[in-house]
């Protein structure tokens, strides 16, 4: 167990290895839920950024690596994943709450599907797209940065491809106007993703 933990922490500290041997081939890939999350944050009374994650995220890529613009990406997220860490979860199931009530998510699928695909750089682009939740469907936009590939993960043994992404939307176009200004009406976002050939399998 020592011997693995130091192997991964060699990794991670050791961007040469990270990005040694042959990229990752084109084709479908899919979240590896394991090295994945998205979190999301709005200022709260202008105080600080109150802070949640969603921890069911399925993520479907067709990577290009030649053309990245040609790839395309779709997202589902499941509302009732959010976690907010409440602290007294035996008074209430807050995110219950923030999940399914018609004042907040709805309990309704949230999805991200990708119209066009812009390089802005080496490693950098844009992903527009029409993100719908609340069973309200507008355009968004994620700011993508490529990590890297591989065309086999040394721990894995399957090609990985990873990604960082950033973006905001104003909820209130979607409906979501409780306690604006209190609760900014701007939502911030934040996603690291690692991807797998979408036909493998999680042990």
């Amino acid at each position: 167990m020592l011997r693995m933990i130091a192997f991964s922490l060699g990794l991670a500290m050791s961007p040469a290895l990270a990005f040694a041997g042959d990229a990752a081939p084109a084709g479908a890939y899919k979240t590896d839920p394991s090295h994945s999350s998205f979190n999301w944050s709005f200022s709260h009374f202008g105080l600080s950024r109150y802070t949640a994650r969603f921890t069911r995220v399925d993520a479907r890529l067709d990577w290009n690596p030649e053309k990245p613009e040609a790839s395309t990406l779709s997202v589902t997220v499941d509302p009732l994943s959010v976690r907010t860490d409440f602290p007294w979860p035996e008074q209430v199931d807050f995110d219950a709450k923030i999940g399914g009530d018609e004042t907040f998510l709805a309990g309704k699928p949230i999805t991200f599907v990708s119209k066009a695909v812009r390089v802005t750089g080496e490693r950098t682009g844009t992903v527009e797209g029409l993100l719908t939740f609340r069973g309200e469907t507008h355009p968004a936009v994620l700011d993508v940065t490529f990590n890297g590939s591989m065309a086999e993960h040394p721990m894995m043994g399957i090609p990985k491809v990873g990604f960082s992404a950033t973006g905001s939307i104003r909820r209130s176009q979607w409906g979501l106007g409780f306690a604006i200004p209190d609760l900014s009406d701007e939502v911030t976002f934040a996603i690291e993703t690692q991807m797998v050939p979408a036909d493998h399998t999680f042990q």
